[in-house]
């Protein structure tokens, strides 16, 4: 499939691009897109999402290919820098590993690196058991609170979740509780920031840990008071925070 993709911004600026969890859309970034006006944002739509729902399988590997085939089309000789949630941030990693020298700067916002075995084997019959609850708006609403989805965006969500092919989201889940960083890999010339709430699992801040020790080029903070959902529920700091890193600024109001 040809990748989709909205673009917004400066045209003539230095690239941003933002990538989206899993179960939600390129909405995510709406605040950042009205925030970061002198970049060239562009906002890709992952495999088997939103406008490409009709899609029913989903590869870290593949999604971070097609990402980085559409960078090479509009960098323009211009910096490149890459903001992952999630399941993106996982395809950040997947192409830092692919073409380490592509990019500025990466900020890595909540990605799992130590693979969860033990979940894999149910996934699919879980999945499927779920089917009807995945449709049922209260169910949503609850997946959205966990994710510090407002009202506001809730519709979207709600749409994007039902559209979803159940075996897009089995791919999904199996590719997203089984990565793991790569043995072996390239050193890289980008500035990568590594996020994760305070309130997350141990699991996430663990993974945080090891993808900072992981590169000689990083840095790691933990985002006081937030769990899994940074940029949706403090949105003002994460844009402050996106800035300083991109403009290589000391970063405030953060413990590193």
């Amino acid at each position: 499939m040809v990748i989709k993709y909205n673009e917004y911004g400066n045209k003539e600026g230095p690239l941003l691009v933002f990538l989206h969890g899993g179960g939600v859309g390129g909405w995510m970034w709406d605040k950042q897109v009205a925030y970061f006006t002198d970049y060239h944002c562009l906002i890709p739509t992952l495999q088997g999402h939103g406008i490409r729902s009709e899609e029913s399988s989903f590869s870290i590997t593949e999604n971070a290919q097609e990402v980085i085939g559409l960078i090479n089309r509009k960098k323009n000789g211009l910096k490149v820098n890459v903001v992952g949630f999630s399941i993106g941030a996982q395809i950040a990693l997947e192409m830092i590993n692919l073409v380490p020298n592509l990019f500025h700067s990466i900020i890595i916002n909540s990605a799992l690196v130590i693979p969860m075995k033990i979940t894999n084997t149910f996934i699919a019959p879980s999945i499927k058991l779920s089917a009807s609850l995945i449709k049922n708006r209260t169910f949503s609403k609850i997946q959205a609170k966990q994710l510090y989805i407002d009202d506001q965006n809730f519709e979207r969500y709600y749409q994007d979740s039902i559209k979803m092919k159940s075996s897009t989201l089995i791919e999904m889940l199996k590719e997203n509780l089984t990565y793991r960083l790569p043995e072996r890999h390239n050193e890289t010339t980008a500035r990568i920031l590594v996020t994760v709430g305070e309130k997350e699992k141990g699991v996430m801040r663990k993974s945080a840990v090891k993808i900072a020790k992981r590169y000689s080029t990083s840095s790691l903070v933990v985002i006081p008071k937030v769990g899994h959902g940074f940029s949706f529920d403090q949105p003002e700091l994460f844009n402050q925070l996106l800035e300083e890193w991109l403009t290589n600024q000391p970063l405030t109001n953060i413990r590193i």
